[in-house]
């Protein structure tokens, strides 16, 4: 579910060098959104190692399934999957329902009832567990898929000719989507699907019969079976999936994304709980630029209609049950449920198609305080109602795809159409939206798609590693990419022979646009935002990217890429240079230091490394896709290998693993308990360690480490810590609490050096009062800083972007460096990540 709204409290914490400056806080510890609920490189579609990774089974689904005589298999697919051992603490048990080893011999079950049900494997959990895919459907015959296929295709690329052509709307099955559990202690979508597919395996009435004649049915049983077992909103690895999809750093993520772009359903609902009475999208503004969102409000709107009728048609009452009546945000509130990041799932498939797209939430809490407080039959009686209410919402979008199975498909085709042709996008009225109540100047969000975006190659381009790595993440989100077979000027520019090209005359625009665009500055627009509101890859992943506003491509010698090239290299002789300016150099470097090689860093921050290691470079630059370049410089500070403790986020763990750091996470409690410092050479602290929590030997063994190494803080956590100890002489100041985005910055420090000139922040600091020997590694650039996102000053006209204007963003000293930014949020921003890497290893000693 989308949280509800923390508490916010003023803090103020004293510090030895004066009083930490805190604007209001969220009271929760993962500085929760306020009102919504929270990469490793992206391994899809590369091709080298680093970027080829992706499990064999989402690959396979990826993958045409064929028959013994290699034809694409028809309908069904069935398959006996092999149930998983028994697992008696599997947090679903206690509400009555299904564990997830009962779902695989349930899907067994449900195939043999006839010949609707398909089951396929679309991936494996980050805990390893199947991720199951149900397909139901009227037979098909191997002829018949194929067909299916080809209309699929000629609806995304080549949209005009499929508005013409009759077999689209006389035999095309609308696709519709149901995705479950993504959060894991949400539990209740996933069995009122199993019951729904037993219903349509099993009706003989000709409405289900017509039903699957047309459609295409798809179910994601459980998004996500590591929190379903363990009763956690996260996966195995602590990431919220419904935050995910932009960044695709999780397994689960990536095999959601996966069937999104093969299935392109038109219709799709995400079952979430628990908000009381049951919430259907659409939702409040603002609304993603990128959509056409016109056709998007007219198809949702009306779904939802019909499921706040079916669920209050369930006669579930406040008196009776303790259920309140269905709302439908877009009409019943008036900010504080948003759909404008492209990191929910509805809101992600959106830019593949799908028309018709929602966020459910269940009325009856069964989870967190409620799971471990209530009896176990009020539990039960509640998930009994919760599967009721999703079993309806399903019920009813079903009924909306089978009556408007036709308008669904050419509104799908209108979508690619737009985008195929340039075509403006349509701003919603009560003239282009007809029966939306409601809809006013503040439902308007449109934007200028540029003509292209180039991805330049040689000298322009800040690192060929970093744009390898984008051409590839925009590849696996079925972004059409083009590669320069010579030298090209476009808008008045030149290019060198192997840039990349996203032409923006694509069905899915909107997709490549919201990546690589810089977003829109929407602070004055809504006094609140659900979750994040700045993404923008463009700037974040490390890449150089240009926007071309205009102009033809005629002339622009390109060639289509499935892949982008590798730019892995290793100079012949001599001794080599590393660049460290890419978390997948840091992850070469460190990979280099875990083999026992001796590297020194050069005074320009990069690595030096032995001829002699030669055959292990040539191994690393194959696997991380890097370069080694030849190198005459001698001397240098020895690098060791480091092993780092860590209180830190999922994501920020995440992301230290993947620059392959030795890493122990630690918290408060670890240390109160006992936490053996030797061996360890850094601290790193940005959640769960509060100076003032630990015990007199906790802070005894702390101070003495400290005193002997050094502290890389980040936020509020980071800079209260350093206030504790007393590490570095700095004033922080607390921006709002709920500012988020990307900001302007200018680097002018070591550790920054070769950084992108954009940084992404979450509940901004800044540092005044620099003492003596603290040195200002990188500053929040002059006027307003923020490019994207949201970014208001407090009633008192302090704590906003035009306060933190010119101030310091990250400073350092001899035993500490603080963090004023987000540089590794949720795993995504890339082209961050090298400063904390290098704040790590100069700190380590």
């Amino acid at each position: 579910m989308r949280l509800p709204r923390p508490v916010l409290t003023a803090t103020v914490i004293a510090l030895a060098t004066g009083s930490l400056l805190l604007t209001p806080q969220s009271a929760t510890a993962d500085r929760k959104p306020p009102v919504r609920e929270g990469s490793g490189q992206e391994n899809g579609q590369g091709s080298s190692a680093a970027r080829n990774s992706a499990s064999a089974a989402l690959n396979a689904l990826a993958t045409p399934v064929t028959d013994l005589s290699g034809s694409t298999a028809g309908y069904p697919r069935e398959q006996v999957l092999t149930p998983d051992p028994e697992n008696p603490a599997d947090k679903s048990i206690k509400l009555g329902l299904t564990p997830y080893h009962a779902i695989a011999p349930k899907l067994n079950a449900l195939q043999e009832l006839g010949n609707r049900v398909s089951v396929e494997v679309a991936g494996e959990s980050a805990g390893g567990h199947r991720l199951y895919l149900v397909t139901v459907t009227a037979p098909e015959s191997s002829r018949e898929t194929r067909a299916q296929d080809r209309m699929r295709e000629l609806i995304e690329n080549a949209p005009q000719a499929a508005a013409k052509d009759p077999a689209v709307k006389k035999t095309y099955k609308t696709p519709v989507f149901f995705n479950n559990n993504i959060h894991g202690n949400e539990w209740e979508g996933t069995d009122a699907a199993l019951g729904l597919i037993e219903q349509l395996a099993t009706a003989k009435d000709t409405k289900t019969a017509d039903l699957l004649a047309h459609s295409r049915l798809y179910f994601n049983i459980t998004a996500n079976p590591d929190g379903r077992i363990a009763g956690t909103r996260a996966n195995a690895n602590g990431f919220d999936l419904n935050r995910d999809f932009i960044t695709a750093s999780q397994p689960e993520a990536r095999a959601m994304r996966q069937i999104g772009i093969d299935k392109q359903p038109a219709v799709m609902v995400d079952l979430h709980g628990y908000v009381n009475g049951t919430l259907i999208e659409p939702t409040t503004p603002p609304h993603g630029e990128n959509y056409e969102y016109d056709l998007f409000l007219k198809n949702t709107y009306a779904n939802a209609l019909g499921m706040e009728a079916a669920v209050n048609d369930l006669g579930y009452t406040p008196a009776k049950d303790g259920v309140d009546p269905a709302q439908i945000p877009f009409r019943d509130q008036e900010e504080g449920w948003d759909d404008w990041p492209p990191i929910f799932t509805p809101q992600y498939a959106a830019f593949h198609g799908t028309v018709a797209a929602h966020t459910v939430e269940i009325p009856m809490q069964v989870n967190n305080a409620a799971y471990d407080s209530l009896p176990v039959a009020e539990l039960k009686r509640r998930s009994a109602i919760n599967v009721d209410v999703a079993g309806a919402a399903m019920r009813a979008t079903l009924n909306f795809a089978q009556t408007h199975r036709t308008s669904l498909i050419a509104d799908q085709i209108e979508v690619f159409r737009r985008g195929v042709t340039g075509a403006e996008q349509v701003p919603v009225s009560a003239e282009t939206v007809p029966g939306v109540p409601g809809i006013g100047p503040e439902d308007v969000y449109t934007t200028e798609f540029p003509r292209a975006y180039v991805i330049p190659a040689g000298a322009t381009q800040r690192s060929a590693t970093a744009a390898a790595r984008l051409v590839d993440h925009l590849l696996a989100n079925d972004v059409r990419v083009s590669r320069a077979t010579g030298g090209f000027r476009l808008a008045g520019r030149s290019y060198a022979k192997g840039s990349y090209v996203v032409d923006l005359r694509q069905a899915k625009r909107g997709m490549a646009n919201v990546m690589l665009a810089d977003g829109t500055d929407i602070s004055d627009k809504v006094s609140v935002m659900y979750d994040i509101s700045g993404w923008s890859l463009g700037r974040l992943w490390g890449a150089t990217v240009t926007p071309v506003r205009s102009g033809s491509l005629s002339a622009v010698p390109l060639r289509a890429v499935a892949a982008a090239t590798d730019v892995g290299y290793v100079a012949p002789r001599g001794d080599l240079r590393l660049r460290l300016d890419d978390p997948q150099e840091i992850a070469a470097l460190n990979s280099l230091l875990k083999q026992g090689v001796s590297v020194r860093q050069a005074a320009d921050g990069s690595a030096i490394v032995p001829g002699s290691a030669r055959a292990k470079a040539v191994v690393l630059a194959r696997e991380y896709d890097v370069a080694f370049d030849a190198t005459k410089v001698t001397g240098g500070t020895p690098l060791r290998l480091t092993r780092v403790a860590a209180a830190v986020t999922p994501g920020e763990l995440f992301a230290l693993r993947e620059m392959n750091f030795d890493v122990v996470p630690v918290s408060t409690a670890i240390l109160n308990a006992g936490f053996d410092w030797s061996g360890t050479d850094v601290l790193f602290a940005s959640s769960g360690l509060n100076h003032a929590g630990l015990n007199t030997a906790a802070r005894a063994a702390l101070g003495a480490f400290l005193d002997a190494h050094g502290l890389v803080g980040r936020g509020v956590t980071g800079a209260a810590l350093n206030a504790a100890t007393g590490l570095l002489a700095v004033q922080p100041v607390a921006g709002d609490g709920d500012a988020n985005g990307v900001v302007r910055v200018v680097n002018s420090g070591a550790l920054t050096t070769g950084a992108p000139d954009h940084s992404f922040v979450y509940a901004p600091l800044w540092f005044t009062d620099l003492g003596p020997g603290v040195r200002v590694e990188q500053s929040y650039a002059t006027g307003n800083p923020l490019v994207s996102g949201h970014w208001r000053p407090l009633a008192d006209g302090t704590a906003g972007p035009t306060a933190a204007a010119g101030q310091a963003s990250v400073v350092s000293g001899p035993h500490a460096v603080l963090f004023g930014t987000e540089p590794l949020f949720r795993d995504h921003p890339k082209g961050e990540f090298p400063q904390v890497a290098r704040a790590l290893l100069a700190l380590a000693d």
